[in-house]
């Protein structure tokens, strides 16, 4: 690198700082109330997201300062080797500490439900030290190989603490970036077709309904215990009750549930004899996150019901050419007030050029995600062969590899990339548990937990990119330095670090093929949200067609749950105890109705007193009905398959074929024979291997 003055590059590097510091605050904005967020959160909360953003920037600038071009007019932005090693010791060790040691402590030190800061941060310690436990005891051991391969030397545990950091986090990057590798893509195709998106968004109604009514009658429940917890004089102490009285304080039932609230009370709950702080905790901790679980769902069942009001407003645009969405809130902001299309020019742009761009971006990602791939799976055995690298270094009259603006711009997307891909398989894994972020009602913990993990996934991600390109471009990098060396210490640390992304390959699979699918029928449960094909049909539990009379409930202001009409109503609380205004707040407070969207749904209504050959007819009518609708949304395949599993089923089979399915007697059956009908509900495939009860109810020991 050839020796110059680098004050325009320090003038570009402070003016970064500063628009990544204003990003990350409209981005903690968006999802914290930022008045009343503790700075003891808000600080680490900040840098957790600000750092990994910064080292986004950070590596193309240090590939530009060890390895750029001579050339004054593309050098691109370079710092001093001495300024790269300070930041990436900086940016490196922070982000390590808030991963590792801060957010996890702050957020079991917000979700402990203990009244003063000791018992918060003994609460705390405790759940925390577990974990911290079984990572020293996998530290011991990798100590031991690590002085057994290079003798000891003062650097041995600092590479190994920095090598099991960064396996951890590349191992959990590995698989969240392969599955968002297929996933974002095929989002943007699938949602390119107005009307593919409009049955995709019925399909889930049924579900995400099913978590809000539960939600709410969970907080009710809970509501329900504090009330009778606080009914109660005898046996609690003047402490105690000042507790129960703040929690009956901020759990108080509002008005649109009143009329709930008393089946819930009657029903009754358990309260212990002898009150204690355990049991107090214990309590607060699940009346925050039943509330915080309430107000999840809400917003989700909100966001749902605007975007299917929404898609149904497009595609009944398509006769008239003229779109209208509805008024809009007196809530809203000028901007969003402020309206510039005509209807017939939103037509088009909702209609036509949304959905073009949506193709073309979904084409770009799939060639970006193919390209990511490829270059995983050959950087170890031909890295001349990378894409990547020939995207990024360029080579012009010598043989070493030189970078510029433009490489430095393009490598800063493809970390992007990867990053986002990685994060943006948070909300399709649901290994999770009740975290969820939420518009201005995120819970502290949550807040936490998702920070730390972007915390911890930037840096392994990063370095994984940095593999990509070849040994003698990297190794002169600061980051080889003080990361990749270490990491290369041990020839097990080189070995995972060249050959475990080749794993790629199995989400990347999974995803691609819907292997989570399949694994679901098979062992019943999965690891992701039930995909919108398993009902094509819409008929039965969960299919799209009572998802669409859902929807039109709520619209048309017939739901019964009371949450039409929350965009008038006064404030809510939220899930970390402190009110704001409502959720909708900002959105139309208008809601265009589904054109027949009830007329459309056949409703089947049997009075009881009709005979039994009415009620026949009927079934027999609504069988018919649902078989010509599937049918009709079967495609080649399905209705290929569909014909070759009805040809195997109308066989008739022999009798030894059919003794092959019975139990002997030692395996629970009777005199020899299975009991079809208890094995027949015990469970599907390998369901009944693990617990299945029969229909009967018995229990087998």
């Amino acid at each position: 690198m050839a020796s110059g003055s680098s004050i325009g590059s320090d003038a570009f590097a402070l003016l970064a700082l500063l628009v990544i510091s204003l990003l990350v605050l409209l981005l903690l904005r968006h999802f914290l109330p930022l008045r009343t967020t503790p700075a003891y959160l808000l600080a680490p909360i900040f840098l957790a997201l600000a750092l990994p953003i910064s080292i986004i920037l950070l590596v193309p600038i240090d590939l530009a300062s060890s390895s750029g071009t001579d050339d004054e007019a593309l050098r691109g932005i370079w710092l001093p080797q001495r300024v790269m090693l300070v930041a990436w010791r900086i940016a490196y060790w922070l982000t390590f500490a808030l991963t590792w040691v801060i957010l996890p402590v702050l957020g079991e030190y917000t979700d402990s439900g203990f009244r003063t800061p000791k018992d918060r941060l003994l609460y705390s310690l405790r759940s925390n030290g577990r974990y911290q436990l079984i990572a020293f005891g996998c530290g011991t051991v990798g100590l031991a190989y690590v002085f057994w391969e290079n003798g000891f030397q003062a650097t041995s545990v600092k590479s190994l603490v920095m090598a099991l950091a960064y396996c951890w986090g590349l191992m959990l990057a590995i698989y969240l970036m392969g599955h968002g590798l297929v996933a974002v893509p095929r989002r943007l195709f699938r949602n390119a077709k107005v009307g593919g998106r409009l049955r995709r968004i019925q399909t889930q109604a049924p579900r995400i309904h099913e978590k809000m009514t539960d939600a709410i009658a969970e907080l009710d429940e809970m509501e329900a215990q504090v009330s009778e917890l606080k009914q109660r004089k005898n046996g609690i102490s003047r402490d105690h009750q000042e507790w129960i009285e703040d929690l009956a304080d901020l759990s108080s039932l509002p008005e649109s549930r009143a009329s709930t609230a008393p089946a819930v009370r009657i029903s009754g709950t358990t309260v212990p004899a002898v009150v204690t702080d355990r049991y107090l905790a214990e309590l607060t901790r699940k009346l925050d996150r039943a509330r915080h679980k309430r107000v999840r769902f809400i917003d989700a069942w909100d966001r749902l019901t605007q975007e299917a009001a929404d898609t149904q407003a497009v595609l009944d645009a398509s006769a008239s050419k003229q779109l209208d969405f509805g008024k809009v809130s007196p809530h809203a902001s000028p901007l969003e007030r402020f309206t510039v299309l005509t209807p017939y020019t939103r037509y088009l742009l909702y209609a036509k050029v949304v959905p073009a761009v949506r193709l073309a971006f979904g084409g770009f990602f799939s060639l970006a995600s193919t390209c990511i791939v490829w270059s995983e799976l050959i950087k170890f055995a031909a890295p001349k062969l990378s894409i990547i690298t020939y995207t990024v270094i360029h080579h012009r009259n010598s043989e070493k590899g030189e970078l510029g603006l433009a490489g430095q711009v393009i490598a800063s997307l493809w970390i992007f990339y990867m990053c986002a891909a990685a994060l943006a398989s948070f909300d399709d894994v649901k290994v999770w548990g009740n975290r969820a972020l939420v518009r201005r009602n995120t819970f502290f913990e949550s807040a936490c937990w998702y920070a730390g993990q972007v915390a911890k996934l930037t840096v392994p991600l990063a370095y994984n990119f940095l593999t990509f390109l070849p040994f003698d471009v990297r190794s002169k990098t600061t980051f080889y330095q003080f990361l990749g060396r270490l990491i290369h210490l041990t020839t097990l640390g080189q070995g995972f670090d060249y050959f475990f992304p080749i794993f790629i390959l199995v989400p990347v699979c999974a995803t691609l093929f819907n292997l989570y699918g399949k694994v679901k029928n098979i062992f019943g449960f999965g690891i992701l949200e039930d995909d919108d094909e398993e009902n094509p049909s819409g008929f039965g539990t969960g299919g799209w067609r009572e998802g669409r009379d859902l929807i039109a409930r709520e619209l048309s202001g017939t739901s019964g749950l009371g949450l039409s009409n929350r965009v008038s109503q006064g404030p809510s609380p939220h899930a970390s105890g402190h009110s704001s205004p409502a959720g909708d707040e900002g959105r139309r407070s208008y809601h265009p109705t589904l054109s027949n969207a009830s007329s459309r749904a056949p409703t089947l209504h049997v009075p009881p007193s009709q005979d039994a050959d009415v009620s026949q007819r009927q079934a027999e009518r609504l069988s018919a009905a649902t078989q010509a609708a599937e049918v009709e949304d079967e495609n080649v395949f399905q209705g290929f398959a569909h014909r070759v599993r009805n040809t195997f089923e109308s066989v008739e089979r022999p009798d030894w074929f059919t003794e092959l399915g019975k139990r002997p007697k030692w395996m629970g059956g009777v005199n020899g024979h299975g009991d079809t009908s208890g094995r027949a509900d015990s469970g599907r495939g390998m369901g009944r291997w693990f617990g299945g009860r029969p229909s009967d109810g018995r229990v087998r020991l």
